[in-house]
């Protein structure tokens, strides 16, 4: 129990998961704080329990905990890390609090946790050049934000939520001369995730890779090869660009409807400026029509260097939030 943090709120206590009975009181937690904070998702317990099994380098004793109030679970928090191309020790948070249960001061019990835990991590990576808190805050997340903000984050990046509501309208747009769509096989999959690295090299807060990260990747629940579209340069053999579609089919459930998501776009830079990355996107959402779905979302740094958004636009997608990456520097010197 990590009772010296959670003495400033009456009969609040911390302590650590305890696995596979903490998801439905997770669930429960996560669902209440996305309908208060009109996030239109829902998590379901078994859903959880598959993605957490997906976790790599992560310790389940040490880097999340409980928030109990008379045996009642009214929030938790997780920590993950990674380390940024530019050599930073980045490290994320997740964080909810029953939305009857806020404003009393369990949200900040869990930031001092998650602050004092980081720094625990960040000491073991004394080389690095910099060392930072890193949250993700949708447009939504008021309360969060205001808390966050107070303790000191600031927003670094903004990134911009899109939707395109309607599949029936899609333009037939050919892929430029050179190019091919190969159906994806086993033997593929190193090539294609190594190109969509190459090609996001120069895109803000990507993560150096670990071998884990590819094994990881398959084990996702985004992992949906037969609606990818990848594109092969034909004479170099190589692959130049790739749009990965996915249908997440526990939200389209829950929210009762039927959408895709148009993700993990990429081109490489000899292969940029074609119109490649548009026949790609739009041969995506086909695919996504294709598997009954009838509209597509996506997420795009609203600071692209390549004006992404505007491509987005182009093919029918429209903003409908704003959010933002809220980070602070580690205070070693913190108490």
């Amino acid at each position: 129990m990590d009772a010296t943090h959670a003495s400033s709120v009456p009969g609040l206590r911390l302590r650590p998961f305890a696995g596979d009975a903490d998801f439905p009181l997770m669930a429960r937690v996560a669902n209440a704080s996305f309908a208060a904070d009109g996030q239109h998702s829902v998590r379901r317990p078994e859903d959880m329990r598959r993605d957490y099994a997906a976790f790599t380098s992560w310790d389940p004793s040490r880097d999340i905990r409980m928030a109990e109030i008379d045996g009642e679970l009214v929030g938790y928090a997780r920590t993950w890390d990674w380390t940024a191309d530019d050599g930073a020790f980045v490290q994320g948070q997740l964080a909810f609090v029953h939305p009857d249960w806020r404003r009393r001061g369990v949200g900040t019990v869990l930031l001092q946790w998650l602050e004092r835990r980081q720094r625990e991590i960040a000491r073991a990576h004394p080389h690095a050049p910099a060392w930072l808190h890193h949250a993700f805050v949708t447009e939504g997340e008021q309360d969060r934000m205001h808390l966050l903000r107070k303790a000191g984050y600031r927003p670094v990046r903004h990134f911009l939520e899109m939707e395109r509501r309607g599949l029936d309208d899609i333009p037939d747009v050919p892929l430029p001369a050179g190019f091919e769509i190969r159906p994806v096989e086993t033997e593929h999959l190193r090539a294609i995730y190594d190109a969509h690295i190459t090609a996001l090299q120069d895109h803000w807060g990507m993560a150096r890779q670990k071998p884990e990260y590819f094994e990881g990747w398959q084990k996702s629940r985004t992992f949906q090869p037969h609606l990818w579209q990848v594109a092969w340069h034909v004479e170099s053999r190589q692959v130049a660009g790739q749009v990965k579609p996915w249908i997440d089919a526990e939200q389209n459930e829950t929210q009762q409807r039927r959408r895709g998501y148009t993700e993990f776009i990429s081109v490489g830079a000899p292969w940029r400026r074609r119109g490649l990355a548009r026949a790609l996107v739009l041969r995506a959402l086909r695919a996504q029509r294709e598997a009954g779905m009838d509209e597509s979302a996506l997420g795009v740094d609203g600071e692209n260097a390549h004006d992404a958004a505007r491509l987005y636009e182009a093919c029918g997608f429209r903003v409908v939030k704003r959010n933002a990456v809220y980070r602070k520097p580690v205070d070693f010197g913190a108490p």
